[in-house]
This record gives structure tokens, sequence and C-alpha cells, in this order.
């Protein structure tokens, strides 16, 4: 299902209408969706070759990134967590299923490191992004918070393939006519789905 803004320019309302179609998910949707993702995610390159992956626990109904894990260790590349450092930018932490996890301000589950062990957003070889809603321009509607515009804003007007790759994970129902971007908002190179992977990179020249 795909959901059409319309007339309605309201994110807010946008946000309210994907919440909604998300949260009416069964289980075994959610469960099917998530074993789907992982022949999409691991068609992009950078995601089997490179090192640094950065994913995210799922909450609030995202797709979950569990079955990612596996491929992930077995290749020897590390997968890593989100942080939201206090001047409100995200940094990412090595994780391995068992390490100590603690809530953060928004109870969403952080790895427990000391300073100096995390890493900043450059320092990423891909980092796997949710969203709420996503066009097949690579635009995508996030929660409200701004953590990933921010934290990857020296991607603005990228125009090739750089350090991260930035892919978008979520439901094919998650996808909309059209989402109005802003000044601050940061593209995706790709978008992941259960059901497909859309290559949102420059063809080669």
């Amino acid at each position: 299902m795909t959901v059409s803004t319309k007339n309605d320019n309201s994110r807010t309302a946008l946000r309210r209408d994907l919440r909604a179609c998300r949260a009416a998910l069964s289980a075994a949707q959610r469960v099917a969706a998530a074993q789907g993702l992982v022949a999409q995610v691991e068609q992009v390159p950078e995601f089997i070759t490179d090192h640094r992956i950065a994913g995210y626990w799922a909450t609030a109904g995202e797709l979950p990134l569990a079955a990612l894990m596996a491929g992930v260790l077995a290749r020897g590349q590390i997968w890593h967590l989100p942080i939201v450092a206090d001047d409100g930018q995200l940094r990412f932490a090595p994780w391995r299923m068992g390490d100590a996890l603690a809530p953060n301000r928004y109870g969403i589950p952080e790895p427990v490191c000391a300073p100096g062990q995390s890493l900043s957003p450059q320092e990423m070889d891909v980092v796997l992004v949710p969203l709420l809603g996503f066009d097949r321009g690579g635009h995508r509607l996030g929660f409200g918070g701004g953590y990933y515009d921010r934290s990857f804003s020296f991607l603005q007007g990228r125009v090739d393939v750089g350090k991260p790759v930035l892919v978008g994970v979520g439901y094919a129902m998650q996808e909309v006519e059209r989402i109005n971007a802003q000044p601050w908002d940061v593209r995706l190179d790709y978008v992941a789905t259960e059901r497909e992977l859309i290559d949102l990179t420059p063809p080669p020249a």
C-alpha cells in the first residue's frame, strides 16, 4: 500500500497517517518483512565489503534489523548502534548481542560504552537509517527530531556516493508519492524495503 500526500502538505499529518499504517501490521507481517529485508540490503555493495556498519534498535514498529546481524558478523564487519550525544548529534558505538544496553532520554536502548569508544558519523561506512516515509527521489520523512539530518549534514549537496552510504530502511507501505524536501534534509543513497532495493545513486558516467 502506498500512502499519498495528495493535497496535504503537513508533515505532522503525514507522520500520523504513516504511524497508523505501520501500527496496523501484524506480528507475522513484521517477521516476514524482517526476513525479506536481508536480501535487499545485501545488494548494496558497500554493505558487503565495508567494515563499519551502523544499524538502529527498532522501536515503535520500525522494521527490525536483527536478521542482518549474522551476515555482518560472519563477514568480520562491526555492527554499531547510534547514541544520542549531549549536543544533539548522533555517535555510533560497536555492539554485539549480549553487550550492555541502557535506555536513552527517549527510552531507546543504546550501547553502554566509555567516552572515546563511540565513532562520529564521518567514520561510518554504511548507515541504515530508520524512517517513517520515503519517496523515490531519495527524500526521507523522519520522526521530527532531526538527529540524522543534523548528524549527516556534511553530506548535503553530495552528487555521488561517498562515505558513509545512507540506506533508508522501511516497509514498502511507507512509500509516499512525494515528500516536500526541506533545506536541512539529507538525501538517501538507497532505500531498502522487504520487497526491493531502490537505487538512488547517480548512474555511472
